[in-house]
């Protein structure tokens, strides 16, 4: 820049201004600028150094706490970074995805990068990067917990909305059961009988197991006869493999998935096996998919798209909503229960 600036005989500051506020130069100055800036190879001010003066990005970042392809691949996922994506656009800020999967280099990854504010997909309680963001003075959403000082969780209530579908599920059945997510990081399937909740290690999990358990206290249902299969991951052949192991355990004629996504593969394997719904088996999900009506799965609405948008302004530095975002328990042909009621705590 200064090259630039003493071979047309002007400031450095007016080369910049060239640069980053070019309505501020007379024309025939900024041409001649341009035009030995590009017989040097100047490209313009560096835009990390500008960053670093004005303390400033431009983006956010999303800590996925998955491999990159997921953001992808899951329809949660993708739904959430669209409301993300949706603000990005409205406020001219680009969008940083820092995939982390318990590695030592997550921490530095999460640290370096160059964003004003950080999303955090739902993690664990135990993360090392949740240290790390609380530490940084910048804004920290994070999305379905855990909470950590200096961060806003958004999430909808989920042991609420649980106790809700599981009084809708439940209702009239003598073999019910769960077709969870992951309890921890370790993403190990598994089938077991009324695990402890106070085990799992991500939140939302937890809570909706929790919320399940409400259900079956208030109901006279033992929760430690309650059979839980643990998923690896939120998928259809994932869910397939493990609701397969659970039927051929327990005979079940109620499951709850804790998402849409598994409750389809519960679904499929019920109609397989011949089962007629609701008669036979009872079923319920959560997130109400595209596809959820036309199955006629009951199942927790919530708007994972608004919920990524509530994220990004919180990053950006906006104002938090103070309250859990809204659901509603959507009733359907699936389950045997009438009740569903919404909810926006």
């Amino acid at each position: 820049m200064a090259e630039v600036a003493r071979r047309c005989g002007v400031s450095p500051m007016t080369v910049s201004y060239c640069y980053n506020q070019p309505d501020r130069v007379a024309a025939d100055t900024l041409r001649r600028v341009r035009e030995v800036a590009a017989e040097l190879g100047y490209r313009g001010p560096d835009p990390t150094a500008r960053s670093l003066r004005r303390r400033h990005n431009d983006a956010i970042g999303v800590v996925l706490g998955e491999h990159l392809a997921y953001a992808f691949e899951d329809p949660q996922a993708r739904r959430f970074l669209a409301g993300v994506a949706e603000v990005c656009r409205e406020r001219g800020s680009g969008l940083n995805l820092i995939p982390t999967t318990g590695e030592d280099k997550d921490v530095d990854r999460v640290r370096s990068a160059s964003v004003d504010g950080y999303i955090v997909w739902t993690t664990v309680d135990s993360d090392p990067v949740l240290d790390v963001l609380s530490g940084l003075d910048k804004p920290v959403a994070v999305h379905g917990g855990p909470a950590v000082p200096g961060a806003q969780v958004v999430s909808i209530d989920n042991r609420a909305s649980a106790r809700e579908l599981a009084a809708c599920t439940f209702s009239g059945a003598r073999r019910p059961a769960v077709l969870s997510f992951p309890f921890g990081r370790d993403r190990r399937p598994r089938l077991e009988s009324g695990p402890d909740p106070g085990s799992v290690d991500f939140p939302v999990t937890r809570d909706r197991l929790l919320g399940i358990y409400d259900y079956c206290e208030e109901a006279g249902i033992d929760p430690c006869r309650l059979p839980v299969a643990v998923v690896a991951r939120n998928d259809r052949p994932d869910a397939t493999a493990m609701a397969e192991a659970l039927f051929d355990s327990c005979d079940t004629d109620a499951v709850i998935a804790m998402s849409d996504q598994l409750a389809f593969a519960v679904l499929a394997i019920a109609r397989r096996r011949g089962l007629h719904i609701p008669d036979d088996l009872a079923i319920g999900g959560w997130d109400d998919d595209p596809d959820a009506e036309g199955e006629g799965l009951t199942t927790i609405a919530q708007s994972l798209f608004e919920q990524g948008r509530t994220c990004a302004l919180l990053a950006l530095g906006d104002r938090g909503p103070g309250a859990d975002a809204a659901w509603t328990a959507t009733v359907r042909t699936s389950t045997r229960g009438t009740r569903g009621s919404g909810s926006a705590t």
